[in-house]
């Protein structure tokens, strides 16, 4: 029956194409039900219609039908039952990529989960090592099979794409000279999106063993694992730039001295007329490894990080900052860091090229120092802690101050504040959460304001790392 509708329906559908009244072409069955009123015969025919279309036919799928199998269970469990609306609320909020992962973050943090009828990720998507097993579910490409608990070459093509990144990751950070052997023997099966994260994955406990797996992947048929594998063993002190391009780079600037006693030595950029000297001297910044310019200037790496004079010109700062990312030492970053931290202020575009190198107790003090001794808002400092922070007494820095009287003032421009006080509870402790609502109420939020959200939630959220 629902064959021969089907075919009926077609003359139907014809006509309300063209705009013509389709019920002297009704299935033959139908047209006691339609009745004779031709308006409310149409209407009924279109009900009719909808009916068998929507309801009753099913399309057939046009490729191979694979059983997902059920959602894996994470590392961690999902939020506790009562906080997840409110966290539902905050991903409606957090549309923007990178605000969702300060999320993801500063949940990982607390030891908690999303729940998987709440939000899923992409694959591919950047995200937290925790939902590895939801990315790899997620991909429809994937076959489905039980994952060993065990990496090695045996169960290597047992784990789906984001699980093998996140084990590998785990590995190097227990076992470097293991997985380096393990990463060997199996990058070449992998793809050049795949093989990019798994050399980036090398940064971590990087030492000499490395270098023959470097030097050959920087034979890779993928320019960026190339690149990024050049770059590795840079920073282990070989691979550099030919000594021509170094010195030329060198031309570039001078090394003054100052003072009698105490002898300051400074870098300073020569005057460039045309923009051609601009661009070669911005190519050589990108192949130029950081000791190699550090030798053609007759300087050691630590004395380059020292007498380079930060703040005197934003681009050349960028270049430099880069360079050091791409291939300085962990040290060389530190004195860095310490030399940016000292400076009279800071552009954070400067301190972005240099983030990747630092790892999350790095990004807290420096996010820590913006707050009380540079007045950086809250906003600024999540760009540099993300959602690790875990910032005690926040809402009594300069910053947590200037939010408060903006939040108190009349005036209508300054009084919003949403971005500032998400950011705020993104990076507050728990306490620190608590403690700024308590100011919050004062100014005279409501406690059901939803720019709250994100500082309700840490307030109530149990930290399940101190106890596990």
């Amino acid at each position: 029956m629902a064959e021969t509708l089907l075919d009926a329906l077609g003359p139907v559908l014809t006509r309300w194409t063209i705009g013509g009244s389709a019920v002297p072409a009704a299935p033959a069955v139908w047209r006691d039900a339609l009745g004779g009123e031709i308006g409310e015969a149409e209407l009924r025919l279109l009900a009719l219609s909808g009916q068998l279309l929507g309801a009753l036919t099913v399309a057939e799928p046009a490729g191979e039908v694979r059983p997902r199998g059920d959602i894996p269970s994470l590392a961690r469990p999902p939020l506790p039952e009562p906080l997840r609306p409110r966290v539902r609320r905050l991903l409606q909020a957090l549309r923007e990529p990178s605000l969702r992962r300060h999320l993801l973050v500063f949940l990982d943090g607390r030891g908690w989960t999303l729940h998987p009828g709440d939000w899923m990720p992409g694959p591919g998507e950047d995200v937290p090592e925790v939902y590895a097993p939801w990315q790899d579910w997620a991909d429809a490409s994937q076959p489905r099979s039980d994952r060993p608990e065990v990496l090695d070459a045996g169960s290597w093509d047992s784990f789906g794409p984001a699980m093998r990144h996140a084990a590998f990751a785990a590995l190097r950070r227990q076992d470097p000279a293991w997985a380096a052997g393990l990463l060997a023997e199996k990058i070449g099966g992998e793809a050049p999106g795949h093989r990019l994260r798994f050399v980036e994955a090398m940064a971590t406990g990087l030492s000499d063993a490395d270098r023959p797996l470097l030097e050959r992947l920087t034979g890779d048929r993928a320019p960026r694992v190339k690149a990024v594998a050049a770059a590795l063993l840079a920073r282990l002190g070989h691979g550099d730039a030919a000594d021509a391009d170094a010195t030329e780079l060198a031309e570039f600037f001078s090394l003054q001295t100052w003072g009698l006693l105490r002898r300051t030595r400074a870098i300073v950029p020569r005057a460039l007329k045309i923009a051609a000297q601009r661009d070669r001297r911005a190519a050589l910044f990108q192949t130029v490894s950081f000791d190699a310019f550090a030798r053609a200037l007759g300087l050691s790496p630590t004395d380059l990080a020292g007498a380079w004079p930060w703040g005197s010109d934003v681009h050349v700062d960028l270049l430099c900052a880069a360079m050091a990312a791409r291939s300085a030492t962990d040290a060389i970053i530190a004195a860095i860091m310490a030399a940016l931290t000292a400076a009279a202020a800071i552009d954070l575009t400067i301190l972005m090229q240099l983030l990747p190198r630092l790892t999350a107790a790095q990004c807290r003090q420096i996010a820590i120092y913006l707050l009380r001794a540079k007045g950086a808002g809250f906003a600024m400092a999540l760009i540099v802690a993300g959602g690790a922070g875990g910032i005690d007494e926040a809402i009594a820095t300069p910053a947590g101050e200037a939010l408060l009287a903006a939040l108190g003032s009349d005036d209508a421009a300054h009084a919003d504040q949403a971005i500032e006080l998400q950011a705020l509870g993104l990076l507050a402790s728990r306490a620190a959460a608590a403690q700024a609502l308590e100011r919050l109420a004062a100014t005279g939020l409501i406690a059901s304001d939803p720019r709250l959200d994100m500082l309700r939630l840490n307030a109530a959220l149990e930290d399940r790392r101190r106890t596990e």
